[in-house]
């Protein structure tokens, strides 16, 4: 009895023998054991039509098809099962097979030794082809899954800022997608990105989520925004400790309640953004100083308003204009004490309170009226809004 006759009559056992193989599958590999992922009779069917390749090809010559074996993976990786589970699964298959064989031929004495030698090598070969097939398949749509997934994801968090999405099943539905809840706080970032394309917040959304803080983002070419949900009571600072870790410039929106109020956020944590001091990392929040944020908001209103208030001493030379500007900003951080002041510029308070005597002097302003300090205090965030842009003042 030749061999080819053995694999015919195991080939006339289908389709029992893909039930078979599909509950030894099953019983090995537990994700195939989820009905709702891979029904069993959807198994069943798999198993049968890769089993009657597999006999179909040892039983002729030619190039075996791989086709059937790139199908199963792109088929598996769209229903999420993991590669290495789907290749286990084929390697099962085909040991269940040669067992088959096997038990089949020594049934029959007469089929040589050599013949079934030569077909172990055959089937093991046609699995490192079929296994190659799978994986190669599951990787390629595995691959376009995720380029979709992620256009899909980019589209929905752009529609939410852009205020696109307006009713209530509409942002229940981008808020399941998206991973969020569908009640806030929430809070929106902006961060400033030093290059096209570069994220200044890298790898935050997983950070975030391993603080068990749902978030969704969008890389434009100038920032990097994002809104997180903060459901817990210490969310706020948590986030904020994961956001400074990142060592970018970063402002953070007021929380509100629903993401319809996602648009509004952005432009707080844009605002935020724009009105932290300095070029270098930091964290700004909107609540923190909202003037200085109302400030930002209107930078032709501002500059006038430094322009009125503060010209006389914009006007000294640039020596005398940098010790009274710096003297009065460490002033009101110092909340008024001339003494705090002059500890963090390393002078007497003498010289302090010389140098806002002569502030007072040239912009006929006192600081002891509060209404004066408003104004003061206002145009000196201009200014220092100025600076920060590049902005150069005027010289006298």
């Amino acid at each position: 009895m030749e061999l080819s006759e053995v694999i015919a009559a195991i080939q006339d056992q289908l389709p029992g023998l893909g039930e078979r193989v599909a509950d030894r599958i099953r019983s090995n590999v537990p994700a195939y054991r989820n009905e709702s992922l891979i029904p069993f009779d959807s198994l069943c069917r798999s198993c049968t039509d890769n089993a009657d390749l597999v006999l179909s090809q040892l039983r002729r010559t030619g190039a075996p098809d791989a086709e059937p074996a790139r199908e199963t993976g792109r088929i598996r990786a769209e229903q999420g099962m993991p590669l290495a589970d789907v290749l286990h699964a084929y390697r099962i298959g085909f040991e269940f097979l040669w067992s088959e064989i096997l038990s089949e031929a020594r049934a029959h004495s007469a089929v040589p030794d050599a013949q079934l030698v030569d077909r172990s090598a055959q089937i093991w070969q046609l699995f490192g082809l079929y296994a190659q097939a799978v994986a190669a398949s599951h990787r390629e749509t595995t691959a376009e899954l995720a380029v979709q997934r992620g256009a899909r994801r980019s589209a929905l968090v752009e529609a939410l800022f852009s205020g696109v999405i307006g009713d209530r099943i509409t942002l229940w539905d981008a808020a399941r997608e998206l991973g969020l809840p569908e009640r806030g706080p929430y809070a929106v970032v902006a961060a400033a990105a030093e290059s096209p394309g570069e994220e200044p917040l890298p790898g935050v959304e997983t950070s975030l989520r391993q603080a068990h803080l749902p978030s969704a983002w969008r890389l434009l070419p100038d920032q990097q925004i994002g809104v997180i949900a903060l459901g817990t009571p210490d969310a706020e600072p948590t986030g904020l400790r994961i956001l400074r870790r990142a060592g970018a410039r970063v402002g953070v929106s007021p929380g509100f309640s629903s993401l319809r109020e996602t648009p509004q956020a952005l432009r707080f944590a844009r605002l935020a953004l724009a009105g932290l001091p300095g070029d270098g990392p930091g964290v700004a929040r909107f609540d923190d100083n909202p003037l200085a944020m109302l400030v930002a908001a209107a930078p032709a209103e501002a500059a006038h308003l430094m322009s009125r208030v503060l010209k006389p001493v914009l006007d000294l030379p640039g020596l005398e204009r940098t010790r009274l500007l710096e003297t009065l900003e460490s002033w009101f951080a110092a909340g008024g004490s001339a003494a705090t002041a002059a500890q963090r510029l390393y002078v007497h308070p003498n010289t302090v309170r010389y140098r806002l005597r002569r502030v007072e002097e040239l912009t006929g302003r006192s600081l002891s009226d509060p209404h004066t300090v408003a104004d003061l205090g206002a145009a000196l965030l201009a200014a220092g809004l100025g600076r920060d842009a590049g902005r150069t003042m005027p010289a006298g």
